[in-house]
């Protein structure tokens, strides 16, 4: 795989690789999508003529990046890299939102230290209590129509509810567009999802994205950008796109994307309108409100004088369908956004809850509290039960509040969080304790994201997690006419696979990936004992806990000590044992990650991680790769990787790789029943059989011994290219850059 990589102090790509890069060949007219479309407009150094598609690695300038509580250790890399001024201000946006309930002097002297920063670079700032990241940069037009717009968070997905071309970074890429502008960014591939029809009363867009990853489950759209098309958006409102984008991140993709139609441009004049008037000035006499620095008519009326659309002919990996009209409220779960249960099904079983939540920024905007409000007016909680309400923004909870919503929220007994993330992302009040039950509207359903790891968590839309908490038990509101309904079951759905031009193409872009040699002090090989976790979708949540992942001043001693706590408690302190004992490996974690191997020719020793498929999908914590590598692991072998936790790996010097057949062998012969999820043979998470494995990096030769009795297999993988091995010599993303900077100084004239 090849990198683009920049220059710290200017603009213009540093190319390590050129496979797969922009070339002065591909002049011919060639059709795009309108994702497309805009990743060429915020595309830089292009070669003239250049038409960018799907698999192209390209520099981009973003029109925004918006980081939040991880503004702290992003401002640690931004200054270790040798930047002292953020490129473009008005370009970063910061909003404080995951840890707002924490009023430690620790945690209010970050905030206060954040807010220094932005003051100091004229950063645009948006305190605690303003409300979550997305829906501020919603609210406030950062993600806008036919722009590309980049958040250090995984749900930046949700901006293509608004026809932006929203997608996750992580932190050291964040530091890198504060210094120079741009960052490297491959595009997708291009997934179409049309959905047809027109939903029945009382089925909102979370039952859409819900039967959506429940019904395609297999990857279909895994590391892909959606464009949503059909003649079933048209009765979509935009917060029902804005939830539906939000969680194509869960079902695996990079962009979910709605087109700009009349009813986004709608929604816009109002928007604008309220913007008007959001002074006392009206008829008075005095001078309105400045015209806003985003959301004005001016910037509307060159998205209607220019609209942009996908061209005939435009290519896509594949065609995903579903039939709205056929699709009954949805339950995600438990502890799976990759199963989806038919409500009027669920309902019969009278799951007991002890806790619901109505916040996020998933569905907690004013219509989301709206349809719990009507759940709830007049009525009360169930006994022995918590319900946990948060806005969106202070912006949505003034809008609720004029409306009598929250009132009605705060009378049936709901327990008001400030606007912010909260017990979404396992932090503040009101987490699930061990054995609990509880319904959410938010975004993740993943073993211990809200709370304990033994603990059971369903989503919902707004209206079932309130009507759930008034029965005590997962059921519908009394105001749904299960007669409009159609048949309880699965949603008519359908999937056609690519073109066979398309899949010729597909295969021209792979083969381009030819074999590259060993860069001096990169490792020839890889060795040591092989753990085995038997699990596709090992989330980043499994990998790294929530609950750390905002103390910034966390070590990477402490991290290789709680990696993969939520999958396997006993997970780092296995590998403490192997390391401390097996031969030629370094006697503790902190060796192994901070050792230096040295010549060409070396071999890099430590314990070797073999996964299922979509390894580290979820959030884009960084510190899922960096716990990993500092626990003692150089190196992950699975069968596909989440696109995030590859991109923070490469940015970190931990290799991935992908092994399908090994995966598949370690399956059969390990896992319990031969099949991935329920652990190995005796029901652990994590399988040590006493393997070991060596990979060459020059060949991709993968010898694992100790199978069959004691023998050896041999196994095929793609090598690391260059650029990326580039990355691993100099620590990372961050260590490259340091490194260029260093370099240019040197050959500044001397005064």
């Amino acid at each position: 795989m090849g990198l683009l990589l920049f220059s710290a102090t200017r603009s213009t790509p540093w190319v390590l690789s050129r496979r797969r890069l922009a070339t002065l060949a591909e002049r011919r007219h060639v059709p795009q999508t309108v994702i497309e479309k805009i990743v060429q407009k915020h595309a830089v150094g292009l070669p003239t003529g250049k038409v960018v598609k799907a698999g192209d690695y390209v520099m981009i300038r973003p029109e925004h990046v918006m980081t939040h509580d991880n503004t702290g250790p992003v401002i640690t890399k931004f200054k270790s890299i040798g930047a002292t001024q953020i490129k473009s201000p008005k370009q970063a946006v910061f909003t404080l939102d995951h840890d707002v309930q924490n009023k430690s002097s620790k945690n209010l002297a970050k905030y206060a230290t954040i807010e220094a920063f932005a003051r100091t670079h004229g950063v645009d700032f948006y305190p605690a209590g303003r409300g979550i990241g997305h829906q501020v940069l919603v609210e406030e037009g950062y993600a806008f129509p036919y722009t590309l717009t980049v958040a250090s968070d995984s749900h930046s997905n949700m901006y293509g509810g608004v026809g932006c071309v929203g997608t996750p970074i992580v932190r050291t890429d964040a530091a890198a567009i504060w210094a120079t502008g741009t960052t490297w960014w491959q595009v997708p591939r291009m997934v179409q999802v049309e959905l047809r029809g027109r939903l029945s009363p009382g089925v909102t867009g979370k039952d859409v994205i819900v039967a959506l990853c429940g019904a395609f489950n297999k990857d279909e759209v895994l590391n892909a950008a959606i464009e949503f098309t059909g003649d079933g958006i048209a009765s979509l409102p935009i917060d029902y796109r804005l939830t539906i984008a939000n969680m194509t991140t869960e079902w695996g993709a990079l962009v979910g994307f709605f087109s700009v139609d009349d009813v986004l441009l709608q929604w816009y004049e109002a928007v604008s309108k309220k913007l008007e008037l959001r002074t006392f000035s009206v008829n008075s006499g005095i001078p309105g409100p400045p015209e806003h620095p985003r959301i004005n008519r001016h910037r509307l009326d060159a998205v209607r004088a220019a609209p942009l659309s996908s061209d005939p002919g435009a290519e896509y990996s594949s065609h995903l369908v579903l039939d709205l009209a056929t699709l009954v409220p949805q339950v995600s779960g438990p502890n799976s956004v990759k199963v989806s249960t038919p409500l009027p099904d669920i309902e019969k079983k009278r799951i007991q809850i002890q806790k619901a939540y109505l916040v996020s920024c998933t569905n907690s905007r004013a219509s989301d509290l709206a349809d719990a409000a009507a759940v709830v007016r007049g009525r009360q909680v169930a006994p022995g039960v918590e319900f946990y309400v948060a806005a969106a923004s202070s912006a949505v909870q003034r809008e609720a509040e004029s409306a009598g919503d929250w009132e009605a929220l705060v009378a049936a007994g709901a327990r008001v969080l400030p606007a912010g993330c909260g017990p979404c992302i396992g932090l503040g009040t009101g987490l699930l304790e061990e054995g609990e039950t509880g319904i959410s509207a938010t975004n993740r359903n993943y073993k211990g994201r809200m709370g304990h790891p033994a603990a059971q968590a369903y989503l919902a839309s707004p209206a079932v997690v309130a009507a759930s908490a008034l029965k005590g038990y997962i059921a519908s509101p009394d105001s749904l006419d299960v007669a409009a309904l159609p048949p309880s079951g699965p949603p008519v759905h359908s999937i056609t696979s690519l073109s066979p031009s398309a899949r010729t193409d597909a295969a021209e872009t792979e083969a381009r990936a030819d074999d590259e040699p060993l860069l001096p002090s990169f490792p020839s090989t890889f060795r040591g004992p092989l753990l085995f976790a038997p699990q596709d979708n090992l989330n980043t949540d499994g990998i790294y806990p929530g609950k750390y992942t905002y103390q910034d001043d966390i070590t990477l001693a402490r991290q290789a000590e709680v990696v993969m706590e939520n999958y396997d408690p006993g997970f780092a302190s296995h590998v403490r044992g192997i390391l401390a004992t097996f031969p030629s490996l370094p006697p503790s974690p902190a060796a192994a990650a901070t050792e230096d191997d040295g010549d060409d020719g070396s071999v890099k020793t430590g314990v070797i991680l073999v996964a299922g498929y979509n390894f580290g999908t979820g959030s884009s914590r960084e510190q899922a790769a960096t716990a990993l590598k500092a626990a003692g692991v150089p190196l992950v072998l699975a069968g596909s990787f989440g696109d995030i936790f590859k991109r923070n790996a490469i940015n970190n010097g931990l290799v991935c790789l992908e092994a399908p057949a090994l995966v598949a062998d370690l399956t059969r012969a390990y896992a319990k029943d031969g099949t991935r999820g329920a652990g190995g043979r005796a029901g652990e998470p994590t399988v040590d059989a006493g393997l070991a494995v060596s990979v060459s990096m020059a060949d991709g030769k993968v010898q694992v011994t100790g199978m069959d009795g004691g023998g050896t297999r041999t196994y095929a993988v793609r090598p690391v290219g260059a650029s990326v091995q580039e990355l691993w010599i100099c620590g990372g993303l961050e260590g490259y850059i340091l490194k260029s900077i260093r370099a240019e100084a040197r050959e500044l004239p001397t005064a």
